[in-house]
């Protein structure tokens, strides 16, 4: 069958296909005129005349299949211009798609280097780090291991400690040595004696000389440790009661002991201290203990801590460095005098040597008007200027030389 669609699509055939349908016309027509010459005789003229126009006819319309084929000619060319065109410009468009493609692969393998490249850097970064993290947590684990010694070490030296302190004798020693410590710190070390021997016969464990008044002051080291701890571990009534009797029992022995041994009239201070190496000690005193410290106020033994007895030495040691200040009144006011004197004598001779740089000065100025009248005459004499010239009168050099 004929495909009507793809005649349609073309121009030349369906130019043909009408010159046919004009033929087929033309043949009929001359049919049916021949038909009616035979039936009517008057008709043939007119008929001729219609033969005569429809030959005019074909003949224009021959003309016009020769135009539509020029044209269909030119448009079939044109199609070939615009097939070659099209295909010239897809070429181009190939072409520089691939040369996309293949710029845009370029960049993708450059992209992929640089993230490969990243990649290896920061894994070595992080292998760095990794490392550098394994050897800090090494170390802080080598620390802790030390501090874990030092713990230990640490829990040993406690339990030496308790073991010392079970001891009363090793207990008053331990005492002692903390008062020698904080003495050592806070006076200077011809202002106090450890282990002095009174003129009752009695060993004070520190002596601090103090000038009269108020006297040399003794300070004696007391530890009531099984006391204290049994306040601490009483879990009834009765036992704290009696833990407390035994603490003020204890307390007023040292304080009476301190009272009788170690105030000496003439000798030493009218006081003396009782020194207890235990804060927590002093502070369970003066927090349930009240009446025995008033007892030690008046018994003129006053209880001190480490802290406060810190504070006062301190202040001892001010009282002394004001008697030194007053034994030595004398002579600072001697070398006070002489130090004025001496003063004087500086500014004398500074107002002599103003004077002398005064005068300098003085000598400099009219050395320089010198040189300068010096310098006038010596240009005037090279410039041959050899008019009479009025003598200076302000020069004194000049005044000198006419005397």
């Amino acid at each position: 069958m004929i495909d009507l669609q793809s005649l349609a699509a073309d121009p030349l055939m369906l130019s043909l296909l009408a010159g046919g349908v004009a033929l087929l016309l033309v043949v009929l027509l001359l049919l049916v005129a021949m038909r009616a010459a035979g039936r009517a005789a008057r008709a043939t003229a007119p008929l001729s005349n219609q033969m005569l126009a429809m030959g005019e006819g074909l003949r224009i319309l021959n003309e016009s299949q020769h135009v539509l084929k020029g044209g269909l000619d030119s448009l079939s060319q044109s199609q070939s211009q615009t097939m070659q065109t099209v295909e010239a410009r897809l070429s181009v468009v190939q072409q520089q798609m691939q040369e996309k493609l293949h710029e845009n692969a370029m960049r993708s393998a450059r992209t992929m280097a640089e993230l490969q490249g990243q990649m290896r850097d920061s894994l070595q970064g992080s292998s760095e780090k990794t490392n550098k993290s394994l050897t800090q947590l090494q170390e802080r684990l080598a620390t802790i291991d030390k501090a874990q010694t030092n713990i230990e070490k640490l829990s040993g030296d406690v339990l030496s400690l308790q073991d010392i302190l079970s001891n009363k004798q090793t207990r008053g020693a331990f005492g002692e040595i903390q008062l020698n410590e904080i003495v050592r710190k806070a006076m200077p070390p011809d202002a106090y004696s450890f282990q002095q021997t009174l003129s009752n016969g009695k060993r004070a464990d520190c002596l601090i000389h103090l000038p009269k008044p108020p006297g040399p002051i003794v300070i004696d080291s007391k530890f009531p440790l099984e006391a204290y701890e049994a306040i601490r571990a009483a879990d009834n009534p009765a036992a704290a009661h009696l833990a407390a009797r035994d603490m003020r029992t204890a307390l007023r022995a040292h304080i009476k002991a301190i009272s009788e041994k170690y105030i000496i009239e003439g000798e030493t201070a009218e006081g003396a201290l009782l020194f207890l190496p235990s804060e927590a000690v002093y502070a369970e005193l003066h927090a349930n203990f009240p009446e025995v410290v008033r007892e030690g106020f008046a018994a003129r033994v006053w209880i001190v801590s480490p802290t406060t007895c810190m504070a006062t030495l301190n202040t001892m040691r001010a009282v002394l460095k004001d008697a030194r200040m007053k034994e030595q009144a004398g002579a600072i006011r001697a070398e006070l005098g002489l130090l004025h004197k001496d003063v004087d004598r500086l500014v004398s001779r500074v107002g002599n040597l103003d004077r002398h740089f005064g005068q300098a000065s003085k000598d400099i100025e009219e050395i320089k008007i010198s040189a300068g009248k010096a310098g006038g005459r010596a240009r005037r004499l090279e410039a041959f200027d050899f008019d009479p010239v009025e003598q200076e009168r302000d020069d004194p050099l000049t005044s000198l030389s006419d005397q």
